[in-house]
């Protein structure tokens, strides 16, 4: 075909080539004066046969049609096809996606991708401890099977490590221990510091869960970086204002601008009074009918009703700074009365720390938390502090009150304010001020290197989408407020 291409005229003979006397006979033959022609000739041919299309690219045959094989072990089994036209895909009649490609099966008998190499651990386990909770079950949560005698975690700070370690670039194996005790595996074996202390011990690799970076526990642990909001603050119930009384219109002016508005509407009406009784018989008549007109213009000017026709431009000057006046002193009135009735019933009863400790008051902190010992150093009596378990037993106390065997306030982190505000959003508020922490954290050996390369995963995940879903997850759906 290539011949055919370029013509018999075409063809050319043979050149003598320049050779020594030592060459061989094969150097002997002459050059094709065509040759290069038909080179051209053949690699601009193409043709659709018995095996497809023939097509030569960068002198070599290209195949139409490749078959992407999964080798395993000695055999293998084909998962797709690749072609020119459609690129990767299951069958070749069809134009689908690689995403309908067959099951890759991995060195391990594995479908999961692998990363390319495993931190070696001879053959054990990441040994990462966990809390057990009775409440806020949103941020860990622990479940005990006595028919299996296994143990399920689960929870905000469980999916936010799988990420974190799924995000590395090398593979480590890790189990979830909990922190237990040993006839009650629904309890904890001590407080979250005895908790973080295994690590220092060797009796855990690392520890997960709503463990707060403070500076005492990084004198014989390390952490990564945080991964929730950081800081501790208080919250107590919102004012009930619901049983207002009904001289409730009186309270946004004071006694004595009461007193003194009342006075200037008569002064005002008098005034009116004098300057215009001589020339307008609107504000003449029988000294009753006088006395009441001077009650009755000053106030009708309020909503502007007044119909008496006023003469002098003396008095018009007045009843100007008068209207002038009385629009200042309603407008105020109104907004102060809308601001009683709406922003104020938000107000907590609390707002200051000071005054709960002048007061010894009661306070409220999460049971085995850190923030006990915060609010020992704020001078509060440690017969003062109440321990809770859960939102739905924080809520009991905060109902019940200091005096009634409840409490005033509760302090606690953050993260646990918002879960307890999302559900209790109508009753309670956060107050100010907030103490400086560094959030929740994972917690590993000193001077661990898989520490930090955990802290450089951390930031690449909450850079990310994969934060935002963990916490739509566990907390989207526990508010209950509009």
């Amino acid at each position: 075909m290539a011949i055919e291409k370029l013509g018999a005229t075409s063809i050319g003979g043979y050149g003598k080539t320049n050779i020594s006397g030592n060459s061989t006979d094969l150097e002997s033959f002459g050059i094709s004066q065509s040759g290069p022609k038909l080179l051209q000739s053949l690699l601009s041919t193409t043709f659709r046969g018995l095996s497809g299309d023939f097509h030569i690219i960068d002198g070599q045959l290209q195949s139409s049609t490749y078959q992407i094989v999964n080798v395993i072990g000695n055999g293998g089994r084909g998962i797709g096809f690749w072609t020119a036209a459609n690129g990767i895909v299951r069958e070749l009649n069809s134009t689908n996606s690689k995403a309908n490609l067959g099951a890759i099966i991995w060195p391990g008998d594995t479908t999961s991708l692998p990363k390319g190499w495993m931190i070696p651990t001879n053959g054990k386990k990441l040994r990462v401890g966990v809390p057990v909770k009775d409440g806020f079950n949103e941020f860990v949560k622990t479940t005990w099977n006595s028919d299996t005698n296994t143990t399920t975690v689960a929870g905000y700070c469980i999916d936010v490590f799988d990420a974190v370690m799924a995000a590395l670039p090398y593979v480590v194996l890790y189990e979830y221990i909990p922190f237990a005790t040993a006839d009650d595996h629904a309890k904890i074996a001590g407080t979250y510091d005895d908790l973080v202390y295994q690590v220092f011990l060797g009796n855990f690799d690392a520890v997960v869960g709503d463990i707060t970076i403070i500076a005492n526990r990084t004198q014989y642990v390390d952490f990564t970086f945080p991964y929730t909001e950081s800081g501790v603050s208080m919250f107590a119930p919102i004012k009930d204002n619901k049983s207002k009384s009904a001289w409730v219109f009186l309270k946004p002016l004071t006694w004595e601008l009461w007193v003194t508005s009342f006075c200037s509407f008569v002064f005002i009406g008098f005034v009116i009074w004098v300057l215009e009784h001589r020339i307008n018989e609107d504000f003449r008549g029988p000294p009753s009918h006088q006395l009441g007109l001077i009650f009755w213009f000053s106030f009708s000017t309020m909503v502007f009703a007044h119909r008496e026709k006023v003469v002098s431009n003396l008095a018009r000057f007045v009843v100007i700074i008068w209207v002038f006046v009385v629009l200042i002193l309603t407008q105020s009135y109104t907004a102060s009365l809308t601001s009683m009735l709406t922003v104020q019933q938000l107000q907590p009863t609390v707002t200051d720390v000071n005054e709960l400790v002048n007061k010894g008051e009661y306070v409220g902190y999460q049971d085995g938390s850190f923030v006990q010992g915060l609010l020992k150093r704020k001078k509060f009596d440690e017969h003062k502090l109440v321990p809770y378990n859960s939102p739905e037993e924080c809520d009991e106390l905060l109902s019940k009150g200091s005096g009634n065997g409840g409490i005033a306030a509760a302090f606690d982190e953050i993260p646990y304010i918002k879960l307890f505000l999302g559900r209790y959003c109508s009753k309670y508020t956060m107050v100010e001020p907030t103490y400086k922490t560094d959030g929740f954290g994972f917690v590993f050996p000193k001077g661990s290197p898989l520490g930090l390369d955990v802290s450089r995963a951390v930031l690449n995940v909450t850079e990310g989408d994969t934060m935002v879903n963990i916490g739509r997850a566990w907390f989207g759906k526990q508010s209950t407020c509009p």
